[in-house]
């Protein structure tokens, strides 16, 4: 489903003119559709039944609270890489047992956070990893429920910088080495393994891809297992790509036929972590024009959102759609221009050649698919504030994370007692 149309010329989210927020809540806002989010988990889960494979929301793709406990109020679990991602979890009603602790470099905080509230499954990603969690195990006295993730050189996702499954990523144990670490982790009295793991990128299109890496962790999953050790479980990772530019996402049914096949052949139980795939189209972001001027021969209109609140433009080179909140006519002359914000920096730029009819100062325009990656990725660079994130269901819609004052913005900071006297007036230091 598409979640934001236009209707009477005023560019909706579900049943609630985008305008009508922004009226209310103040530009730029991020939006999210809660039916398109659930409509997304519910045609994944079907592609999964067959095979029974679980579902763990990656929650680096969008943490918002609301986000999280919608999927969580559908079975989800979640994947986390972080201790602020498992109290997010957990806060939005995640059971601690549906929950898999992925992320290449935990501290021992995070594990023993994770082992105090019960996580199902922490993800090993090098040998010293694995003698850090069984230490933490050890002074607690209990068993580490872990997974040995993976790294099964293979080359995949929509940029380099999101292709995480080559031998030369720093994700993952070397593939000639898993073996000889999952025995040790049966041997060792304060962890329990349960099964192996893999993530070998993010947007890819092409289920090849997917084969490949998980063909290549079944036989792997083999020789352990002929090494007289338990695999009942395999971690699948996430991956599934959307489209940017208004073509087709990666379909789940073919997808979801992949993972039956897993599943029959082995025996094992099968855990997916998608994250993009569920939020990003389901997601937007609104701010209204500034200014339009003119540089050379390129035609800027300059907007009150920037790189600080959505950054992959800047970070992935991205493309996002980009379109007017209020629908121009139909013979409105069209320009090509580059969207841009008003952060001190050349790289602020959200969208480039994009053509738009009818948008001047004032107006609203909407840049879409940011459900991912775009607050979650946000920062009070320049001075700025975080942007408040609105969901909406139907008619009716309501701030789930509001924009803080400047004061809260600045909270966390201290002057140090040198720098002020009694009074709080500055003073020189000798």
């Amino acid at each position: 489903m598409n979640p934001f149309t236009y209707h009477h010329g005023e560019l909706h989210a579900e049943d609630t003119p985008l305008a009508a927020i922004a009226q209310q809540v103040g530009t730029p806002f991020y939006c999210y559709a809660q039916e398109a989010l659930e409509e997304r988990y519910r045609r994944l889960a079907a592609a999964c039944a067959e095979s029974g494979t679980k579902i763990a929301y990656a929650v680096k793709a969008n943490g918002n609270l609301a986000v999280i406990a919608t999927f969580a109020r559908l079975g989800a679990g979640a994947d986390i890489v972080s201790g602020g991602e498992l109290q997010r979890a957990l806060a939005a009603g995640v059971p601690a047992d549906r929950i898999v602790f992925s992320g290449v470099g935990k501290t021992t905080a995070e594990i023993d956070m994770a082992l105090e509230h019960g996580v199902g499954q922490l993800n090993v990603e090098s040998e010293d990893e694995l003698a850090d969690i069984s230490r933490v195990a050890a002074s607690r006295g209990t068993q580490a429920p872990i997974a040995l993730r993976v790294n099964p050189d293979v080359a995949a996702g929509g940029h380099d910088k999101i292709s995480t499954g080559r031998k030369t990523d720093k994700f993952g144990v070397a593939f000639d080495r898993a073996a000889e670490l999952y025995a040790r982790a049966a041997a060792d009295t304060h962890l329990a393994p349960r099964g192996l793991a893999i993530h070998i990128g993010s947007q890819i299109h092409d289920i090849s891809a997917f084969e490949t890496a998980i063909d290549r962790l079944v036989v792997l999953r083999g020789h352990i297992r002929d090494a007289g050790h338990a695999v009942p479980h395999l971690d699948l990772g996430g991956g599934l790509g959307v489209a940017y530019d208004g073509g087709e996402d990666m379909p789940p049914a073919p997808y979801g036929g992949l993972l039956a096949r897993v599943a029959a052949e082995t025996g094992a139980e099968l855990t997916i972590e998608p994250g993009r795939w569920l939020v990003a189209g389901a997601g937007l972001l609104v701010g209204q024009v500034l200014a339009t001027k003119d540089a050379g021969d390129r035609r800027f209109v300059i907007v009150d959102a920037a790189m600080n609140d959505l950054i992959r433009p800047a970070l992935y080179e991205a493309s996002h759609p980009v379109w007017p909140v209020k629908k121009p006519p139909e013979n409105a002359a069209t320009d090509v221009i580059t969207l841009a914000g008003p952060v001190c920096e050349s790289t602020d730029v959200l969208a480039r050649d994009v053509a738009l009819s009818g948008v001047g100062t004032g107006d609203l325009v909407a840049i879409g698919m940011a459900g991912a990656y775009g607050a979650v990725l946000s920062s009070g660079y320049n001075g700025r504030r975080l942007v408040p994130e609105v969901m909406v269901r139907g008619r009716d819609f309501t701030v789930v994370r509001r924009r803080p004052t400047y004061e809260e913005s600045m909270a966390l900071d201290s002057l140090p007692e040198w720098m002020a006297g009694p009074d709080g007036a500055e003073r020189g230091v000798a």
